[in-house]
C-alpha cells in the first residue's frame, strides 16, 4: 500500500504516534487509508449537503475494508460571487483546488480517494487533481437542485437573473421579482439547469470517473446517499484491482465526454475545463476538436436554459447513461474505455433505457442535427471562441451589426439597462479574459440583462470573458487571443461591423487587414485590474490560450522535458 511509506518501519514511528493521536486503532492503521475530499461548506447551496454525503461515503469505505479520512476542498458559488469583484476569484479556484488536493493527498500518502465536489470549479479541479495523484479515485457529487416553481412553471437561477433584467426594462414589478427570488432555488444542490456545475457532473459519468446517476440524482434524494456508499465500495474494488485515474482519463474518454457534451447541450465552460483535464494526462486538447465532433453528434437534450426541462427530468428519463446508449448504438462513442466500476463504458450502458423521448430525443429525431456547442474562428478570434449553439434563437444564427464596445462588464450592463443598446447591435465586452480581468469573469449578468430587456433575439454579445451554462442567445465567449495580450478584440472600434455566422462557424470583424495591422501597431498593453495578492500572482502566471486558464510556472515545460 502507498500509505505504508507513511506508517511502516521504525523510521515512521513518529507518524504512527500522530495517527494514534487521531484515535486510530492498530487495526485501522493497518487498513488502506482512503481520503474523502469533501467540499462541504455553509455558503454554497450546492455544498451544504455534502457533509451527509461524506459520512455515507465513509460508511461505504469502512464496510468495504478501508480506513476513511475526510479532508476539505474549497468552493466558490458563482451566483453569489457574481456582480462584484468576487467573480474574479471564481475560475482561479479551479487551480487552487487541484493544487491543494494534490498537496494533501501526496503529503499524507493516501491509498485511494473519493472526491465529493459539486459546483463549477470543484468538479474540474478535482478531476485535474485525480489525474495528477493517480491513486484509485471515485467521484460522487453533491447533486443537482430541484427546479423552482413560479406561476405553475418550473424555474431556475437563470430565470432569476432574467427577472432582474425585466425589472430594469419596466416589464416586471419589484413584487414579481421578489416572488421569483423566494421560489427559483428551493433546495440545496447545484443549480437545476444544464449549467456548468451540472454539465461537469454529468461528464464525470461520460469520462468514467463517476458512478451511474452521479450527474443527475437530485441532491435531496436518498438515492444520493446510497450512491455515496456505493462509491465507497467501488473505490475499494478499484484499489484491489489497481484501476487508477490515468487508466480511465484518456484521450479516448475525453473525446467521449466531448461527444456527450454535444448531445446534452452543456455549458460553454466545458471548453475551458475539458482541455485543462486533458492537459493533466498529456493530451494536448485544442478546442477546434469540438467542431468535427459537433458535426457528427446530434443534440438530444434541450435542458434549461435552452429548453423547458431540468436535470431532475433528465434523471427520470434515464440519465446520462440513457443519452450515452443513444450515442453508443449509433457508433459515436468508444465503448472500450475503462470506468470506476471496473467495467467498460459499453458494459455500463448496455441496459440503459430512454424513458422519455422528449427529454432525451432518440438519435434519429434530435433537437438539432449538430451538437450543442460550436467553436467560431475568424479575424476577430483567430484561436477560437465558443457559443452554446443549442441556446441560440434561429434568427440569430447569422447576425451582422455594429459593435458597441465596452472595456468591462459593468459599463456594458449600465448601457444595456439604460436603453443604449438597440436591436441589431453587437455588444463587445473585452479586457475580461484570464489576464485582462484578471480571472476571466462569467458574463451571465450582461446576457441576462439583454434577455430581460427583450433583446435576446436581436442583440449579440462577444467577450474574451466566459459564459455561464445559464447564458442563452447569441453569446460568444472565450474569444482568444484576449484583449490583454493584444488579440484582435482589443482592436475593435465603436461602430465597426461584426458578422457572426454560426452555421459556418465564423466570426468576422469587417475591417481590412491593413487597417487591423495599423491598429495593432498603435495598441498599447494595459495593466491588469488586479486587487490583492493571489490575483496578482495569477495574472503574472496565467496562460490565456484555448486550453483555459491554467497556471504555469515559467520554465515548467522545459523542466518537464
Amino acid at each position: 500500500m502507498q500509505s505504508d511509506n507513511m506508517k511502516r518501519g521504525m523510521q515512521q514511528a513518529p507518524a504512527r504516534s500522530l495517527l494514534n493521536a487521531l484515535g486510530f486503532t492498530k487495526e485501522e492503521i493497518n487498513k488502506p487509508l482512503v481520503g474523502i475530499v469533501s467540499s462541504y461548506n455553509e455558503i454554497v447551496p450546492g455544498h451544504m449537503n455534502i457533509d451527509k454525503i461524506a459520512e455515507a461515503a465513509k460508511l461505504g469505505v469502512a464496510e468495504a475494508g478501508g480506513n476513511p479520512v475526510v479532508f476539505p476542498a474549497i468552493a466558490v458559488c458563482d451566483g453569489i460571487a457574481m456582480g462584484h469583484v468576487g467573480m474574479k476569484y471564481s475560475l482561479v479556484t479551479r487551480d487552487l483546488i487541484a493544487d491543494s488536493t494534490e498537496c494533501m493527498a501526496i503529503a499524507h500518502q493516501f491509498d485511494a480517494l473519493i472526491m465529493i465536489p459539486n459546483c463549477d470549479k470543484n468538479v474540474p479541479g478535482l478531476l485535474m487533481a485525480a489525474a495528477r495523484i493517480n491513486v484509485p479515485t471515485v467521484f460522487v457529487s453533491g447533486g443537482p437542485m430541484l427546479a423552482g416553481h413560479v406561476e405553475g412553471r418550473k424555474r431556475s437561477l437563470s430565470s432569476m437573473f432574467e427577472a432582474v433584467g425585466a425589472n430594469a426594462a419596466g416589464k416586471m414589478t419589484d413584487e414579481e421579482v421578489r416572488i421569483y427570488e423566494e421560489n427559483v432555488c428551493p433546495t440545496c444542490g447545484s443549480c437545476s439547469g444544464m449549467y456548468t456545475a451540472n454539465s461537469m457532473n454529468c461528464l464525470t459519468e461520460a469520462i468514467g470517473m463517476g458512478l451511474r446517476g452521479n450527474g443527475t440524482i437530485p441532491a435531496v434524494y436518498s438515492a444520493r446517499l446510497r450512491l455515496a456508499k456505493q462509491a465507497g465500495y467501488a473505490v475499494m474494488d478499484m484499489l484491489r484491482k489497481n484501476i487508477r485515474p490515468r487508466d480511465i482519463i484518456t484521450k479516448e474518454s475525453i473525446i467521449n465526454a466531448l461527444t456527450v457534451d454535444m448531445a446534452l447541450g452543456c455549458s460553454t465552460n466545458t471548453m475551458l475545463h475539458l482541455p485543462a483535464i486533458a492537459h493533466e494526462v498529456g493530451f494536448d486538447f485544442d478546442i477546434s476538436y469540438a467542431n468535427p465532433i459537433s458535426e457528427r453528434t446530434p443534440n438530444l437534450c434541450h435542458l434549461a436554459p435552452a429548453g423547458p426541462t431540468y436535470i431532475e427530468d433528465l434523471n427520470e428519463a434515464g440519465g446520462v447513461y440513457a443519452v450515452m446508449k443513444e450515442l453508443g448504438d449509433a457508433g459515436l462513442l468508444n465503448l472500450d474505455c475503462m470506468t470506476v466500476t471496473g467495467k467498460t463504458i459499453g458494459e455500463n450502458i448496455k441496459n440503459a433505457v430512454n424513458r422519455n423521448p422528449e427529454v432525451i430525443r432518440p438519435i434519429d429525431h434530435p433537437y438539432m442535427e449538430n451538437g450543442g456547442l460550436a467553436v467560431l474562428k475568424g479575424n476577430l478570434a483567430p484561436d477560437g471562441s465558443v457559443v452554446k449553439r443549442s441556446a441560440v434563437a434561429p434568427e440569430m444564427m447569422k447576425h451582422t451589426g455594429p459593435a458597441r464596445v465596452f472595456d468591462c462588464e459593468e459599463d456594458a450592463i449600465k448601457a444595456i439597462k439604460g436603453g443604449d443598446i438597440v436591436p441589431g447591435d453587437v455588444v463587445v465586452i473585452r479586457y475580461e479574459g484570464p489576464k485582462g480581468g484578471p480571472g476571466m469573469r462569467e458574463m451571465l449578468n450582461p446576457t441576462s440583462a439583454i434577455t430581460g430587456m427583450g433583446l435576446g433575439s436581436s442583440v449579440a454579445l462577444i467577450t474574451d470573458g466566459r459564459f455561464s451554462g445559464a447564458s442563452r442567445g447569441a453569446s460568444i465567449g472565450h474569444v482568444s487571443p484576449e484583449a490583454a495580450v493584444g488579440g484582435p478584440i482589443a482592436l475593435v472600434e465603436e461602430g465597426d461591423t461584426i458578422t457572426i455566422d454560426i452555421p459556418n462557424m465564423t466570426i468576422t470583424l469587417e475591417v481590412s487587414d491593413e487597417e487591423l495591422a495599423k491598429r495593432k501597431a498603435a495598441w498599447k498593453p494595459r495593466k491588469p485590474k488586479v486587487t490583492t495578492g493571489y490575483l496578482k500572482r495569477y495574472a503574472a502566471l496565467v496562460t490565456s490560450g484555448n486550453r483555459g486558464a491554467i497556471l504555469e510556472v515559467p520554465g515548467e515545460k522545459e523542466a518537464d522535458k
